[in-house]
């Protein structure tokens, strides 16, 4: 066993790649686009470093080219739970005993391997399974994967370091332990890097994991587990299993080596989860870890002095940037009435030069939204403002699923500061602007801060820094991941710590030493090198 003391290469931000014409990266993901597309995939579980197929197969279809089968994946039960499981337990013992340089070594190799040789599959397969441009494909499944997997490593080595004082004759130690049990990383389909994170981040303390991901994301997921296993991840340190969400729960949340729950997704989903989890909490061995970031309303406001042209790019691309499908997309705007009609002008120019279609065309800014449930759920809301007389749709507002779920940007003009696109998480393209009366400025700002439960992201596009400062303000508690003078979608790993707080989750900020914190059990060690042999002190002795 060596006996130094290691220094983890120092984590940078990945770079993002260009892909315009004529480029090395562009050619090479085409080929790879067309080399997926006339594969056929089968798609097993990874349960204790053994591929377990069910024959139950389930069809993946790319949302933008529903006549394509991309693949099949293997549609598993209670039983494929139940050994997962059993291969995280019956893995935790090496390790979590395996040196941390050595786990750390994994990650970094896993973010080398998705940097180099896996680029090109990770990006086309996130682009076809999930509907993304290669520019938000390269951000995610690329970048912002390879600067989870350096960063963890990096804040692993900050929490080991951070030890106790000692007094003389006294060592005192704080030992960093992965918690006691198996971990649930329960991951959505719109972030490849939160679904490849949400597993590696406990992994990377020591802890175990049953990973399931949504159905909608399994095509990239098992590429991650592809970059893990050539990383050297040892079998059942993260277990991949398709059953569905109640069939796992019942397994997992009834399990009393049940550690903790790594959780991305849906408000009413996490708030099941934590009352489950509240109703058997005393079938565990411990109280497991909640960490979960969820929905959010996010918010663009603006004041009178801001510049109405960085406010509509910012409305451009923070709403419509992948299909409005991010925790983080800007769904509501407060423009001063001042500044709306230039703020109109350009945002209407700009979204009416999107071009919508299959994201292998590279020239496409917008593509399709995930599934037919999505579908469904964003038009019913555009129907809605069709028909209410407090709203005008001055962009966008059809739709049309004969080809891919394809839905037009869409911007609803609102009357009600109150109306349900307001206050309403739809997670697609549907950007809904109150307009203000300049003067009435603190008074909307309040106004903003009680209209939505969520939490998650905003922004204040001003150039008056005093009205800079009375939004952060008047919004401390209105957002985690707070902006001035730019969208609120883009958190980049290192840089801004994402997560937020009310319905928007447990704010353990992804990306950061404070997630990492909330998979240890941290124990102290105090050492006595003399010990005391009587048990009479000082203040016993007679005058």
């Amino acid at each position: 066993m060596s006996n130094a003391i290691f220094q983890v290469p120092k984590a940078v931000n990945e770079p993002v790649l260009s892909y315009k014409p004529g480029s090395s990266e562009r050619a090479t993901l085409k080929a790879t686009l067309a080399e997926l597309k006339k594969t056929v995939a089968d798609i097993p579980m990874f349960i204790g470093g053994k591929r377990v197929s069910t024959g139950d197969k389930v069809a993946i279809h790319p949302p933008h080219e529903l006549s394509h089968t991309l693949g099949y994946y293997h549609q598993g039960g209670a039983e494929h739970v139940q050994m997962a499981i059993d291969a995280a337990l019956q893995a935790k013992p090496a390790w979590e005993a395996m040196p941390w340089e050595e786990r750390a070594a994994i990650f970094l190799k896993a973010a080398d391997l998705l940097a180099g040789p896996y680029r090109a599959k990770m990006n086309a397969a996130t682009m076809l399974c999930q509907s993304k441009n290669v520019f938000q494909a390269e951000i995610d499944c690329v970048a912002e994967l390879c600067d989870f997997y350096r960063f963890n490593a990096e804040f692993m080595t900050d929490i080991y370091r951070q030890q106790p004082i000692s007094s003389p004759g006294i060592w005192n130690r704080m030992e960093y332990r992965p918690l006691e049990g198996f971990v649930f990383a329960l991951t959505p389909f719109n972030f490849t890097s939160i679904a490849g994170n949400l597993p590696a981040a406990p992994a990377v303390m020591g802890n175990t994991v049953v990973w399931k991901p949504s159905n909608t994301q399994i095509y990239s997921a098992a590429v991650i587990m592809e970059i893990l296993e050539e990383a050297g991840l040892p079998a059942g340190v993260v277990n991949l299993v398709y059953a569905s969400g109640p069939v796992a729960g019942e397994v997992i949340f009834n399990h009393s080596d049940f550690a903790g729950i790594h959780f991305t997704g849906g408000t009413g989903t996490f708030q099941q989860i934590w009352a489950t989890i509240g109703q058997n909490i005393h079938k565990y061995r411990s109280y497991p870890r909640i960490v979960g970031e969820t929905g959010g309303k996010d918010f663009v406001m603006t004041h009178a002095s801001a510049d109405p042209l960085a406010v509509a790019t910012a409305l451009a691309r923070g709403a419509f940037e992948y299909q409005g499908q991010k925790c983080s997309a800007a769904s509501r705007a407060y423009v001063p009435a001042s500044l709306w009609p230039a703020v109109k002008k350009s945002l209407l120019a700009q979204v009416g030069s999107f071009k919508m279609g299959s994201p292998e065309d590279f020239t496409n800014f917008f593509n399709a939204v995930i599934d037919a449930k999505s579908f469904r759920n964003i038009a019913a809301y555009i129907d809605g403002a069709k028909s209410d007389p407090s709203c005008e749709i001055i962009a966008g507002g059809n739709y049309d699923d004969s080809k891919g779920y394809f839905i037009e940007p869409t911007i609803i003009l609102t009357s009600n500061p109150g109306y349900r696109t307001m206050c309403e998480e739809i997670f697609g393209p549907v950007l809904t602007i109150y307009v203000y009366e300049d003067a009435q400025y603190e008074a909307t700002l309040e106004l903003l801060d009680r209209t939505s439960p969520y939490a998650l992201t905003g922004a204040i596009f001003a150039r008056d820094r005093s009205a800079v400062v009375t939004a952060m303000n008047k919004l401390r508690n209105a957002a985690g991941n707070f902006y001035i003078n730019d969208k609120p979608t883009g958190a980049v790993v290192g840089q801004q710590p994402f997560g937020g707080a009310r319905a928007s989750g447990t704010n353990d900020k992804a990306g950061s030493v404070l997630n990492l914190f909330r998979w240890t059990s941290a124990r102290a060690i105090k050492e006595n090198f003399v010990p005391p042999t009587d048990y009479r002190y000082p203040f016993m002795e007679e005058a």
